[in-house]
């Protein structure tokens, strides 16, 4: 079965869903969302570990045109953010254009239709004018490739799948990784278990969470006076905004941060050793900021262990330490984040000529603004490279990438054009902008981080103030791409832009 639409998405999380609407609002009723689970929700459906939360604060990490009044919480769990994220869908009419169960195999172009062919799992094709990508970067949960793994006897996870099937009570659990999810899951799991062996490879600086639950009395405001609610998003962004000097400006600043994160240590650990050896050696931000108010305290119990030796391997009955020791453990679950630089793609997409977009990358992964590559005309990844933040909502880069997909679309439809190609040139001028900038940063201080590739790029992060960002999602430059056809008074439209 064959189905023609002017528009695929891929993916029902933060982006995708974004685009479905905005497309709507646009009165763009030709297009069809792609997901392979049965509801939406993306990383937010996914990710259901015990303690899981946002670390953005929950009136900034929505939406700026569906505020919601009613978050319970400063920093707003798991549930509820997908909670918001099914009423969305069903407020603004998305769910008739999702496919639940469709898993895409791979996609590729068709140069004389100028069409891209759809490959769905079971045989279906999909013909779409444009692709957007919104599969997200933490979609991939990545696991260590540990000698012996697959001769253990017990139960193994990982934080992004989690086994609520499994009981944790009065065991032996080893947990791999200092993480993002590590921070938020120990914490529950602490006072259930028997003994809890914490491998760690490098200690992540963790800052005080400023959580609260939001006063009904608050809520009832934000209802009754949602500009009370936009004025107080719009100053949780000035805040985050302005700590971006830190980050991209003068990374010296960031000592202030530094001696935050020790004091919160010293208030939690009694242990010296303990302290030391889960005090960071790398400049804050390098790595990304953690934020927990309940993480050290647990490590700082009789049954918690945390290892620092590496891992030489995994026996039927548990984990062996790079010193000999043997830790005999019921469980492993890995705390170890997700495959955001590592290829390949996890799909097949193939561009101009068949080229595979993971030759195009190669060298790297890279984009125009984040969003469009070099020889894949009219596709868009949303969340694409270099558009993750360290210090700020991602829903903002969403809502600024969506609107630049739709300049695009409108530019295309304008110049009776079919496709429109970012030049090499301009891609590579931005990026090398890019890198430069990333170099001055605090990212460039020198610690690893998975925000850097095999070959030491940072192709994830963006290295500025978000507003910067949104500037240049303001308008479509012809002049840096290739339309097919071109059209027939070019200077005259582009005089218009």
């Amino acid at each position: 079965m064959t189905t023609d639409v002017d528009v695929a998405i891929f993916g029902t999380g933060f982006s995708g869903l974004c685009m479905a609407i905005q497309l709507l609002k646009e009165g763009r009723r030709s297009f069809v969302v792609l997901e392979q689970a049965d509801d939406v929700g993306g990383t937010w459906r996914e990710n259901h570990y015990p303690g899981c939360a946002c670390d953005v604060p929950s009136h900034l990490y929505s939406f700026s045109f569906e505020p919601n009044p009613r978050w319970s919480r400063t920093y707003a769990p798991q549930p509820e953010i997908l909670a918001y994220l099914k009423r969305c869908a069903d407020k603004y009419g998305v769910r008739p254009h999702i496919r639940f169960g469709s898993k895409v195999e791979g996609a590729e172009l068709d140069e004389a239709r100028a069409l891209w062919r759809v490959r769905l799992a079971g045989g279906a094709t999909i013909n779409a004018r444009h692709l957007v990508l919104g599969i997200g970067a933490l979609s991939r949960p990545s696991t260590p490739d540990l000698p012996g793994l697959e001769r253990f006897g017990g139960r193994t996870f990982h934080s992004a799948t989690w086994d609520h099937g499994y009981d944790l009570t009065g065991k032996h659990v080893a947990v791999i990784g200092t993480g993002a999810s590590a921070i938020q899951f120990v914490p529950r799991i602490v006072p259930s278990v028997k003994q809890i062996h914490l491998f760690q490879r490098t200690a992540p600086w963790v800052l005080p969470k400023l959580d609260r639950e939001i006063a009904d009395g608050v809520q009832a405001l934000f209802r009754l006076l949602p500009q009370a609610q936009r004025i107080y998003r719009s100053a949780l962004w000035g805040l985050l905004e302005a700590s971006s000097v830190g980050f991209v400006v003068k990374p010296e600043l960031m000592k202030a941060v530094a001696t935050l994160g020790r004091r919160h240590i010293e208030r939690q650990i009694r242990d010296p050793a303990l302290r030391d050896a889960v005090t960071p050696r790398f400049t804050p931000g390098c790595k990304r900021i953690l934020l927990a108010n309940d993480y050290y305290s647990a490590l700082d119990r009789e049954h918690v262990e945390v290892v620092t030796d590496r891992i030489a391997e995994v026996v039927p009955d548990g984990i062996v330490s790079a010193d000999g020791t043997l830790r005999k453990v019921d469980a492993i679950i890995f705390g170890t984040g997700f495959r955001v630089t590592e290829r390949p793609w996890p799909m097949d997409i193939r561009g101009r000529g068949g080229v595979d977009l993971n030759e195009a990358w190669k060298d790297g992964v890279e984009a125009y603004r984040g969003t469009t590559v070099a020889g894949f005309p009219n596709v868009y990844h949303l969340m694409g490279p270099n558009t993750g933040l360290g210090n700020n909502s991602m829903v903002f880069m969403i809502e600024a990438q969506v609107d630049y997909v739709l300049r695009c679309m409108r530019t295309i439809d304008r110049r009776n054009a079919r496709l429109a190609d970012v030049r090499p040139a301009a891609q590579a001028s931005y990026n090398a902008a890019l890198q430069t900038r990333l170099a001055r940063s605090v990212w460039g201080t020198g610690c690893q981080s998975w925000y850097l590739d095999e070959n030491g790029k940072n192709s994830t992060l963006w290295p500025g103030f978000t507003s910067e960002f949104w500037l240049k999602t303001r308008s479509m430059p012809p002049s840096e791409h290739v339309f097919d056809p071109p059209p027939a008074s070019a200077s005259a439209l582009d005089a218009a832009q």
